[in-house]
C-alpha cells in the first residue's frame, strides 16, 4: 500500500495484494487518484492469475451475487487491461454518494476475498504453483505498461527513477 503525492494537485492511493502463489487466488488491487478535492479515477478488482485468465469458480459465484451498482461515469480499461476480471470497477465517482458506493464495493471485494481465501486449499503441484507465479508475473508486466502512471511519475522523478520504481516497487515479481 502506498500513498503518493505528486506536486500540489495529485494524490494517488495505490494498493495491490499479491497472494502466496501456493494458493490459486486473485490479486486484489485498488487505486484512487484525486486532486483538488475530488477523485478523478477509482479502480478496484480481484484480478485472475490462472492461465485461462479466469477467476476461481468460488470467486466468480460470490462476485456475481453482489448487487449491481450504478455510476454516472464509468471509465474504459486500458488496452493492456486484459489482466482485470469481468468484475473490475473503474469509475470516476461523482460526489459523496458515489464515493461511498465505491468504498462499499471495495469492502465487499475485500470481505469476499478474505472469506474465500481462508477456505482455499493450497496447491500441491509445483506445475500449478509455477502457473500462478506466471499469472502474477503477467499481471506485473501488463501493469508496467501503464503509460499514464509512467508519465506522471516521470514528470516528477525522471525516467530512470520511474523505471526502477515501477519494476522493483509497484509491480515487482518473483523471478
Amino acid at each position: 500500500m502506498e500513498l503518493a503525492r505528486v506536486g500540489s494537485g495529485l494524490d494517488i492511493l495505490h494498493c495491490v495484494m499479491f497472494p502466496n502463489p501456493k494458493y490459486g487466488i486473485p490479486i486484489f488491487g485498488c487505486d484512487l487518484v484525486g486532486g483538488r478535492g475530488s477523485i478523478s479515477a477509482a479502480i478496484a478488482d480481484l484480478s485472475p492469475v490462472h492461465p485461462e485468465r479466469a477467476l476461481p469458480r468460488s470467486y466468480h459465484n460470490a462476485l456475481s451475487s453482489l448487487p449491481e451498482m450504478k455510476f454516472e461515469q464509468t471509465r474504459e480499461l486500458p488496452p493492456w487491461g486484459d489482466i482485470f476480471s469481468d468484475f473490475c470497477l473503474f469509475v470516476r465517482p461523482m460526489g459523496d454518494r458515489e464515493e461511498a458506493l465505491f468504498l462499499q464495493r471495495v469492502r465487499e471485494y475485500l470481505t469476499l476475498h478474505c472469506q474465500l481465501a481462508v477456505a482455499t486449499e493450497p496447491l500441491t503441484s509445483s506445475l500449478d504453483i509455477e502457473q500462478i507465479l506466471a499469472g502474477q508475473r503477467y499481471y506485473c508486466e501488463k501493469q508496467q505498461q501503464n503509460d499514464k502512471t509512467r508519465r506522471v511519475l516521470e514528470k516528477s522523478f525522471g525516467t530512470e527513477w520511474t523505471e526502477r520504481y515501477m519494476t522493483t516497487m509497484l509491480f515487482d515479481y518473483a523471478a
